[in-house]
């Protein structure tokens, strides 16, 4: 058996496997704004019964009852290993707190028989009050687990209380997705088109068309674009949002030292807007040392370093101002600090304020990997991520800068880890800021038309998410991890299924009429996904009357959403 007991974790062993129906039981989709997850006096109840493991304790709001952490590690009253089934996905769920000290990550880790780890999720516990511990497991084989605790602080104090593991087939996780989605990606809108004297236009025919979906499912693109009029045929028939590998990138358009070439981004940037598509700007900055143009590598005096810094920050965001969705200004600054380490700690924070300066309502996004993929690397985990954007947002002259979490989601050739994901996004998605998957791709492997299509369904179910953008493209590209079509432009299996949803993420083309008959009180509501339409009434016999206008459904609005139209006839 693997030894994890060591500087990094305090492993306290869970090790249940029984059907224990009492406590609470939290539901992975619930929305984080609908259940207060952070520092509660008490953890609040619920009349869910079902549970693979359930284990409570009532607590008191000034107690520190619940289950306590020996120093061996165990919790002691649970004696059995745990079975998990291939093909299912365990969601994870513990309220936890410290007895001493603050502020330390807890987190639950899943050792399977052969030892591996599989981290499953993980908070910022504080003394004093208890915090929502969510996560969980997909396993890749079934077989048996131990489930730990772990926290950076080897000597941490920590209460668990109402312990749940919650088992769910992939149908129903997928019909959890569906329904949520009808709640926060639709709204019913009922139509009431009256005369002035306030009675109904008995007759009226209302057309309705999409023009805009609020949710947008885009695919980078490369120089190569430029290159392949067949490349270029493609993307534009599909996406209406894009960003650009490496043509923004400082090593790109900055080779030698004051020597500026913009041409291959201002190309491509006019193929976009020609085409109608929304372009995300990649990236102002990156904080890895060796992403830095070579001759920039070679500067060792920060002030030379800041200078050069600076105009490149001016010199980006000027030439691209008005033209971009929102910009990464430092790229991975939670797995890198060169910045930092060159120019002090508050680096990124001063950059992210130059960049608010130069572009006050543009969203600037904090970019990350490894932060929803659920790898064994920890470096940007959720909580690292959500502080870091805390940290950049309270620097002097940020609070009102429109903040944004990157997730740029690298996943691995294998079943992607749902439960995880979810978890993440929860936690990234307290910060109440939007969230954007950025980068998303994941090797050749076999399946992966399957899980690609739900790490897309997990990411648009999820209300804190507002737009993907995947690193994939037609053979002719060279994206070779996410390949949508061969040379010949003949769709892969994974390109079927982003077309597939590309679809299903808009509204239908042809949406049925609305025919307004008999009754003043008839009700006509049709179900619509968020975004801009175009509406047409008209009439079936009075060809005076005849309207249109634009109408933008949003969640802001509700769910139900009444539009009234007055016709003057």
């Amino acid at each position: 058996m693997k030894n994890i007991n060591n500087g990094f974790f305090l492993c306290m062993l869970l090790l249940l496997w029984c059907f224990v129906h009492s406590g609470i039981s939290i539901d992975p989709f619930s929305q984080s704004d609908s259940l207060k997850t952070e520092c509660v006096m008490k953890p609040p109840r619920s009349n869910e019964t079902q549970g693979l493991l359930q284990f409570s304790r009532s607590v008191e709001a000034d107690s520190d009852e619940g289950w306590k952490i020996d120093g061996n590690g165990s919790i002691r009253e649970m004696t059995q290993r745990i079975q998990l089934h291939q093909g299912n996905i365990y969601s994870f769920s513990a309220w936890v707190k410290l007895r001493e000290g603050n502020k330390k990550k807890v987190g639950v880790v899943f050792r399977t028989e052969n030892g591996r780890l599989v981290h499953g999720g993980e908070v910022r516990a504080k003394k004093g009050c208890w915090t929502l511990l969510k996560g969980g497991i997909v396993p890749d084989v079934s077989g048996s687990v131990d489930i730990f605790f772990e926290s950076d602080d080897k000597e941490a104090k920590i209460s668990a209380s109402d312990v749940s593991l919650k088992q769910f087939s992939k149908e129903e996780w997928k019909l959890k997705q569906d329904q949520l989605i009808e709640k926060i990606r639709k709204s019913k809108v009922r139509f009431e088109v009256s005369y002035q004297n306030k009675t109904a236009v008995k007759g009226a025919v209302i057309s309705i068309e999409q023009t805009k979906p609020s949710f947008l499912l885009g695919c980078a693109m490369n120089f190569r674009i430029l290159q392949s009029e067949g490349y270029r045929n493609w993307f534009a028939s599909r996406f209406k949002i894009t960003s650009f590998t490496n043509e923004m990138k400082w090593y790109t358009t900055e080779k030698e030292r004051g020597q500026e070439n913009y041409t291959a981004a201002d190309s491509m940037l006019k193929f976009a807007e020609e085409n109608g598509i929304l372009v995300r700007g990649h990236t102002v900055l990156w904080d890895d040392p060796i992403m830095q143009p070579t001759w920039v590598q070679e500067i060792d005096d920060p002030n030379d370093l800041m200078n050069v810094t600076l105009n490149r920050i001016n010199s980006v965001m000027t030439r691209y101002k008005g033209k971009l969705t929102g910009w990464d200004v430092v790229n991975e600054n939670v797995h890198w600090d060169y910045f930092e380490k060159m120019l002090g700690a508050n680096a990124s924070s001063s950059f992210y304020n130059l960049a608010f300066k130069l572009d006050p309502d543009l969203p600037l996004f904090v970019n990350e990997y490894n932060t929803i993929e659920n790898r064994v690397e920890v470096t940007a985990t959720p909580v690292k991520v959500k502080e870091k954007m805390e940290e950049i947002l309270a620097y002097p002259g940020n609070m009102n800068i429109k903040g944004a979490i990157g997730a740029q989601g690298h996943f691995r050739p294998t079943q992607p880890n749902l439960a995880y994901m979810r978890s993440a996004l929860d936690t990234l998605g307290s910060l109440g800021l939007p969230i954007w998957l950025t980068e998303l791709d994941m090797p050749k492997c076999p399946n992966q038309e399957i899980y690609i299509e739900e790490i897309l369904r997990e990411a648009y179910s999820h209300p804190a998410v507002k737009g993907i953008i995947i690193f994939a493209g037609p053979e002719v590209s060279g994206f070779d991890k996410l390949t949508l079509s061969d040379k010949e432009f003949n769709n892969t299996a994974t390109g079927d299924v982003i077309d597939k949803l590309l679809k299903e993420w808009q509204q239908p083309s042809e949406i049925p009429k609305i025919f307004i008959k008999d009754s003043d009180n008839d009700e006509k509501e049709v179900s619509l996904l968020h975004g801009h339409y175009n509406v047409n009434i008209s009439h079936t016999l009075m060809k005076n009357i005849s309207t249109s206008f634009s109408l933008e459904v949003t969640k802001e609005m509700g769910q139900h959403q009444v539009v009234r139209v007055v016709i003057n006839a």
